[in-house]
């Protein structure tokens, strides 16, 4: 893709973020498309979201179970940008319209206490950068109609970002063993999701060495204070108007958010 063909792809995007209308996949008009004009045109989204006041609070990895990358046919996990207007308080209401498609994901979110600069950040590196961890829910959500998303597609939509809702029990990582921590997802009281956190790359810590590797790559340093999504424990789970999900782990604590009703006609 040359430089006009990305920032119309770009354009595209932004548009469905301000309309609430999805699009066709960006790989149907662009067959050439590669790994590289997906990040250069999540960069200028972000750009552009910065340009206009929006600061950056942490990134997210996407695509971290072997499930999900052989359903993806690819062989490495994703990652997309956190800004600050993602974040929401837990046990808040939030409206089901702020998002197109959104979808749930638990996950053990990281803080870090120093920065973290790759390549070359090993397992043991990337652990002593954590000040703590949090029990959290990911709002996944594409702008992608119906989700028909190829890799290169939800690269460049973010790596598929909606919101992130921060638990507010901190844990030091050297107080729970993350591989085997367990994890219950709950919609309106019945469990719709298990699994523990060696689903993500064998290890959380793994995703954030590669998270801190990737983006050292690109000139990108993991900030103090940042949050660091590692990957999703268990399938995500849609939402709908109304619903009220919860999220357990072993050690950690818990996480709830609830999606307000759908207004009555007129209002």
């Amino acid at each position: 893709m040359d430089a006009e063909a990305r920032s119309r792809a770009a354009r595209a995007l932004l548009e469905a973020y301000e309309t609430g209308k999805p699009i066709d996949p960006l790989i149907d008009a662009n067959p050439e498309m590669v790994l590289e004009d997906s990040y250069a045109i999540q960069l200028i989204q972000i750009e552009h979201r910065l340009a206009a006041g929006a600061t950056i609070k942490g990134h997210k990895v996407g695509l971290t179970s072997a499930a999900m990358q052989r359903q993806m046919q690819v062989t490495q996990p994703d990652f997309g940008h956190l800004l600050d207007d993602m974040f929401h308080l837990e046990n808040s209401t939030i409206s089901a319209g702020t998002f197109l498609q959104p979808r749930i994901e638990p996950e053990v979110a990281f803080v870090l206490r120093r920065p973290l600069t790759g390549p070359g950040v090993t397992v043991a590196e990337a652990a002593a950068a954590i000040d703590f961890v949090l029990p959290s829910l990911e709002l996944i959500d594409s702008r992608i109609r119906d989700w028909k998303i190829s890799f290169f597609d939800t690269v460049a939509d973010n790596a598929s970002s909606g919101g992130v809702v921060l638990g507010s029990t901190p844990v030091g990582v050297q107080d729970v063993d993350l591989r085997r921590s367990g994890c219950v997802l709950y919609r309106n009281g019945e469990v719709v999701g298990t699994g523990a956190g060696g689903a993500v790359l064998g290890s959380p810590i793994t995703s954030l060495a590669w998270l801190a590797n990737t983006l050292g790559a690109r000139g990108v340093t993991l900030e103090a204070g940042h949050v660091v999504l590692p990957g999703s424990i268990t399938a995500s789970v849609p939402v709908t108007p109304g619903d009220t999900f919860s999220a357990t782990f072993a050690g950690i604590g818990s996480v709830t958010v609830r999606f307000a009703p759908d207004a009555p006609e007129g209002k």
